[in-house]
């Protein structure tokens, strides 16, 4: 007997077991971060580059550059290994992921250039180097607002989402529609007021969180530390509170880390 598309998954000889969350009574703090370290948990930063020199970012696990070659296939070269920061602006991110998970291995995916500046086509492949390459959680402090790349990245954060890739992107600075970060898919993030601290989630969505990412003191190239603002230095920080998640819960779904931060957001109601 034929059967509806997908159904064959849920045949018994098939499907296989998932293990429940272990959640307690009440989602505190303590629980869902556990040591705070971010201890075995791998971070990509899609950027521009991360110095592994800055004493800010402490050392670079590995890493990948991706650049625009219409000889290549689908358009994209890929040279794995070590490489420097072109800007500063994946420094910055990382150092933030650093403070806040110290003990995280950062992989630098390179995906824009000296101008911060890249293709939409090497973008995505990023997320996809990061989402086949055992990554657990990636930031992405860029998004594009070209309606034609919509279904490019719809595409692309759903391939990481259902890889157990928790994507977090900071939603575009200027108004309007930014991809991928107003996807549900993905965990996004816009600044909160000048001088806040710690983190939010927003019950009116499509940006979900906010942190801190205005007049911000953040690495950069050479060694420096610059203040700078922007949606970009929000998203590291919730970054790294994934990354903890994840170190003191391994294997939660990116649907579950939201559910965990959501539960544990200053805004959040206490019992």
């Amino acid at each position: 007997m034929d059967v509806p598309a997908w159904a064959e998954a849920f045949a018994p000889d098939r499907l296989g077991t998932v293990d429940p969350l272990p959640l307690p009574q009440r989602i505190t703090s303590e629980w869902a971060f556990g040591d705070g370290s971010g201890r075995g948990v791998k971070v990509a930063i899609i950027d521009s580059g991360v110095d592994a020199r800055h004493p800010a970012v402490g050392s670079v696990a590995g890493g990948v550059v991706l650049e625009h070659d219409p000889e290549a296939l689908d358009g994209v070269r890929v040279v794995e290994g070590p490489h420097e920061d072109l800007f500063g602006h994946g420094t910055a991110c990382a150092g933030i992921v650093r403070s806040l998970a110290p003990e995280c291995q950062i992989y630098s995916v390179r995906v824009l250039g000296q101008r911060l500046t890249g293709k939409g086509v090497v973008f995505a492949a990023g997320i996809r180097w990061a989402a086949r390459h055992g990554m657990h959680v990636a930031n992405l402090s860029l998004s594009s607002a070209r309606q034609d790349l919509y279904g490019l990245f719809h595409s692309v954060s759903d391939e990481a989402a259902f890889a157990g890739l928790s994507l977090v992107c900071a939603a575009n600075n200027s108004p309007g529609p930014s991809y991928p970060s107003l996807f549900s898919s993905v965990l996004s993030v816009a600044c909160l007021p000048a001088g806040s601290t710690g983190f939010a989630y927003n019950p009116a969505p499509p940006v979900e969180f906010g942190a801190p990412g205005i007049d911000v003191d953040v690495a950069w190239l050479d060694g420096a530390r610059i203040t700078s603002t922007g949606n970009s230095y929000a998203a590291p920080h919730i970054t790294g509170l994934v990354a903890r998640v994840l170190g003191a819960h391994p294997g939660l779904r990116p649907f579950q880390v939201k559910t965990v931060l959501q539960a544990v957001a200053d805004n959040a109601r206490r019992p």
